[in-house]
């Protein structure tokens, strides 16, 4: 990141403005996204008012819950599910990241729930409500500001949404073929690589063109995936935490060939950038349009 003319902001490669600065003790950090150097001015001049008039008067500087937000995922960078939590955040960003934490609460999430109840499960939405409850509890109990919680009550109880959970079952060859013709490319591509291969979500994604080996003698192309690959979390891997032969038939093959090139280090990509998840919006929008919900 490249400073700016004021101390404290800087400026991603994509013209991202980010601010990270202490004031009266108190860090102050946000990505405020392209704003222009004025606006981020002002953004950082508001934010350093609350925090004077909290150290001058007494009055209480309320956080918001991005603030809270990206403290929970730089203090549980290690945990198992991290990845799976951020974009379960970055969904809610949008809806109720400027708000106050005390603001957080049924009445100001019901839009959020309606709209992704359109698209995915009650377990889905839960998941990501069971994230802010986590964060409301540090807020109300554990984190402190000049020995005062970030969150001066005891966080609401959140209403979760209930449905049936969904049961897996085959899909037929009918079915298949709906659904891979709905999915962008990328996925589509991964999709057929997956249900060719048997490999599970996570060893799909963290696919590396380095663990591609040939065998000239055969006339096959296999990837050897070793045990502890990485994934969602550092020391993640293959199930039963051995190294894993996949030997590819005509459509994997055909698969990787298509996206040979298309990254220096991992075979499937999108926009120039490794996958986290195959089950993301795009996967549940083209399941829903082929009635598969």
């Amino acid at each position: 990141m490249a400073r700016t003319r004021t101390a404290g902001i800087q400026v991603e490669a994509d013209g991202s403005k980010v601010v990270d600065k202490r004031v009266f003790g108190v860090r102050i950090k946000c990505r405020l996204g392209k704003l222009d150097q004025d606006q981020a001015e002002a953004w950082l001049a508001q934010e350093t008012q609350k925090l004077r008039q909290a150290k001058l008067f007494g009055a209480r500087a309320q956080r918001t819950f991005r603030e809270a937000a990206i403290r929970y995922l730089e203090e549980h960078t290690e945990q198992a599910c991290i990845d799976e939590v951020a974009w379960h955040l970055k969904l809610l960003d949008p809806e109720i990241g400027k708000l106050s934490l005390p603001e957080v609460h049924d009445a100001t999430l019901a839009p959020f729930v309606r709209k992704r109840r359109e698209t995915v499960s009650a377990t889905t939405v839960r998941r990501t409500l069971e994230a802010v409850r986590r964060i409301l509890n540090l807020a109300a109990r554990k984190w402190r500001e000049d020995g005062t919680p970030w969150l001066s009550t005891a966080p609401p109880l959140l209403s979760m949404p209930t449905g049936p959970a969904r049961k897996p079952y085959p899909l037929s060859w009918e079915e298949q073929t709906r659904l891979f013709a709905q999915l962008p490319q990328h996925l589509a591509r991964m999709a057929l690589f997956k249900v060719n291969t048997g490999l599970r979500e996570q060893e799909v994604v963290n696919l590396r063109w380095a663990w591609e080996q040939r065998v000239p003698e055969l006339g096959v192309t296999v990837f050897l995936i070793p045990a502890r690959f990485g994934g969602r979390r550092r020391n993640s891997g293959v199930k039963n935490r051995e190294d894993r032969l996949v030997v590819l038939n005509q459509t994997a093959v055909a698969v990787i060939e298509a996206c040979r090139g298309e990254h220096p280090e991992f075979v499937f990509c999108y926009r120039d950038k490794p996958v986290k998840f195959m089950n993301n919006s795009a996967w549940q929008q083209a399941r829903k349009a082929v009635g598969l919900t």
